[in-house]
């Protein structure tokens, strides 16, 4: 393998072997605390343009299957690991690491010292980065990396183009697409719900036409506030269907009621991160994977009161409406990767829209 180095914003870099592909990239550096899961994580649309550092020290020991993936086409920008396995061993394994970032341009080092990196972004917080050949100067890359620019149409590229259906005979549900997983559709698919996946910028008297028994606003990449037109459609459909967010969905709905949100300094990504329920004074396990967070504060007077924070720093995990049928959480209750301990969410939901149909027939009857 080739030598190859990674360089921060911050003027630190790591020199280590290079696997995948031999192009250089750039992108937002962070890392990720799972100890499996890199398959999953790789496809996931929410980390669109990031170069992820996994903290476990061996990946790609179980290869790349064909039932993993959460996206069609991954869109990382890099992946850093202490050790990268060239010899997988597993009964589902179709393809190494190695040949499966070749495949899609995506580079990767290993080698390096990635609790020394990890530090760095813990310190530092969250920056930009590139993995490049040792033929560029450092000097050179980091005044590239302090001029660059990140991209602020992250949804726009991971979001369908156009509207297609999964069929089924229970709940009719519109899947607003700000990079939805596949793990989301696999469990509304699970309850025999009629699913309409619709792209990021849908118009609300579109979806509203589909006469929808619920509305799923799925998780995305990148600074929800990106996503202006979301934000208004959310608006107009509040009150018409019952609404459950995840990830990007939940701070859109928070935006879309008055409330605010920020960027966190390193973010939540891992396998196991715990959250509380402070209604039902229970904690969970979760799966997460986010950059931004709902700020407790704004909430007030919004409509919105929290149902679950985090149990590491005490931030918004999960919100519900006073008044309409409308909740989120900030982690993935589908987990892929991690926990499935809140997978009854979607039971909750598909109650829900239940509870909301037969609401509405006594009306009509009355």
């Amino acid at each position: 393998m080739a030598k190859r180095q990674l360089i921060l914003e911050d003027g630190s870099f790591f020199v280590g072997e290079g696997f995948g592909s031999e192009h250089s990239k750039s992108g937002e550096i962070v890392f990720n605390t799972g100890m499996t899961g890199y398959q999953e994580l790789i496809s996931n649309p929410s980390n669109y343009g990031q170069i992820i550092t996994m903290t476990y020290p061996l990946i790609g020991n179980y290869g790349i299957n064909r039932d993993d993936f959460e996206t069609i086409t991954p869109f990382i920008h890099g992946l850093v690991v202490k050790e990268v396995s060239t010899s997988p061993s597993n009964f589902r394994s179709d393809e190494s690491l190695d040949h499966f970032l070749k495949a899609h341009h995506i580079p990767g080092i290993s080698g390096i010292d990635t609790r020394k990196l990890t530090r760095v972004i813990r310190e530092n917080g969250t920056m930009k980065a590139m993995i490049t050949n040792l033929e560029y100067s450092i000097e050179e890359i980091v005044s590239e990396l302090k001029n660059m620019k990140l991209p602020n149409d992250q949804v726009k590229q991971t979001s369908t183009v156009k509207p297609y259906v999964v069929p089924g005979r229970g709940e009719r549900v519109v899947v607003v697409d700000f990079g939805v997983k596949h793990g989301i559709l696999r469990e509304l698919t699970k309850r025999d719900c009629h699913i309409t996946v619709v792209p990021y910028n849908y118009s609300a008297e579109n979806i509203l036409r589909l006469k929808p028994d619920g509305i799923m606003l799925t998780n995305g990449p990148g600074n929800p506030k990106d996503v202006p037109e979301a934000i208004e459609m959310i608006r107009e459909v509040f009150g018409k269907a019952p609404i459950f967010g995840i990830g990007l969905g939940h701070q859109l709905i928070a935006l879309a009621n008055g409330a605010d949100t920020e960027k966190l300094k390193v973010g939540h990504r891992g396998s196991s991160h715990p959250v509380k329920d402070i209604h039902k004074n229970r904690t969970y396990l979760t799966s997460q994977n986010h950059g931004y967070t709902v700020k407790l504060d704004s909430l007030d007077g919004t409509g919105l009161e929290p149902t679950q924070l985090s149990l590491n720093d005490q931030s918004v995990e999960g919100i519900r409406h006073q008044l309409y049928p409308v909740f989120s959480v900030q982690y993935h209750p589908e987990a892929s990767p991690g926990p499935e301990d809140t997978n009854f969410l979607f039971d909750k939901y598909v109650e829900m829209m239940k509870e909301n149909y037969s609401k509405k027939e006594v009306e009509l009857n009355a």
